[in-house]
C-alpha cells in the first residue's frame, strides 16, 4: 500500500524559449533547422508539397523540447485527511523567469520531504515529459537536481516515480493514452475549459494570461490525482479541490 500523504501529484506547462523563431540567437536557429528537419521526416501526415517552415514549425512545437522551451507553470497537489474527508492540496508556480520558478519549486518540495520524510512524485506521462523536461531545465539553470529527482546511475525498477500512463498501459508500450481520454474511459469527471495544451504557448506570448494557464494546469493536476486513486485500487475516495493562494 502507498502512502498517499507521500505523493507529490505534479504537472507542468511549457512554452517556446521564445516568442518567435526570429528571436532565436544565429546558433539556435541553425540547431533549430536541424531539429526541424528530423520533425518533418518523421511526421507522415505531412503534405510534402508544403512543408512546414522552420519558424512555424517553433512556435507550434518548440516548447516541447528543453532544450528550446522553458517551463512557465509547475502545478502540484498534495492528499491529506481532515476531519474524515480526503482533501487535494492544489498550488500553482508561475512566472516569466524560469529560473526563479524552478527555484521555488525547489524549495515547496524541500519543504514537502521535510515534513513528509520523503517524495513520491506522481503524473501522466511524468517518465517521458515532466521529470526529464524539469530536470533539463535545471540543469540548463545551473541549479542542483535534489536527490529526489537525480536518476543518473539508477536503474528503472529503482525510481519510485509513478506515471499513470505507465500505470494504464499494463505493459503495453505501443500506445499514448491522454489524461482526458483515460479520465473518460474511468468515468472521472474532468472540469470543462476553454484551453488545451497545444494553446499555451500563444496564450503565454500573445496574451500574457499565466492566471489561465496556471488553472489549465491544476485542473490536470487534480485528474491526474483522481486517475491515479481509481487505478491504485482507492476508487472509493472522494477528493475536495482546495486552493492555495497561487502566485498566478
Amino acid at each position: 500500500m502507498i502512502n498517499l500523504n507521500k505523493i507529490l501529484f505534479i504537472d507542468i506547462e511549457t512554452v517556446p524559449g521564445e516568442s518567435s523563431y526570429q528571436k532565436l540567437t544565429q546558433g539556435m536557429q541553425k540547431e533549430w533547422d536541424r531539429k526541424a528537419k528530423s520533425l518533418r521526416n518523421w511526421d507522415k501526415d505531412a503534405d510534402p508539397a508544403l512543408p512546414p517552415s522552420s519558424a512555424s514549425l517553433f512556435e507550434e512545437r518548440g516548447g516541447i523540447f528543453a532544450e528550446f522551451g522553458k517551463v512557465v507553470c509547475i502545478g502540484i497537489g498534495t492528499i491529506y485527511e481532515k476531519s474524515g474527508i480526503q482533501h487535494i492540496y492544489l498550488k500553482s508556480i508561475t512566472g516569466n523567469d524560469e529560473k526563479a520558478l524552478l527555484e521555488e519549486f525547489l524549495a515547496a518540495i524541500a519543504g514537502f520531504e521535510s515534513r513528509q520524510g520523503e517524495i513520491i512524485f506522481c503524473g501522466h506521462n511524468i517518465k517521458e515529459f515532466d521529470m526529464p523536461y524539469l530536470c533539463r531545465r535545471m540543469m540548463i539553470n545551473a541549479l542542483t537536481l535534489p536527490r529526489c529527482m537525480e536518476l543518473s546511475g539508477k536503474k528503472p525498477w529503482e525510481v519510485t516515480h509513478i506515471d499513470t500512463l505507465e500505470m494504464w498501459k499494463y505493459g503495453d508500450y505501443k500506445n499514448f493514452t491522454s489524461l482526458s481520454l483515460l479520465a473518460q474511459v474511468l468515468g472521472i469527471p474532468s472540469p470543462k475549459d476553454d484551453l488545451d495544451g497545444s494553446m499555451v504557448a500563444s496564450v503565454y506570448w500573445n496574451d500574457n494570461n499565466l492566471p489561465r494557464i496556471a488553472q489549465y494546469c491544476l485542473q490536470d493536476v487534480h485528474t491526474t490525482a483522481k486517475v491515479f486513486l481509481a487505478l491504485a485500487g482507492y476508487r472509493h475516495l472522494t477528493l475536495n479541490a482546495l486552493y492555495a493562494n497561487n502566485n498566478a
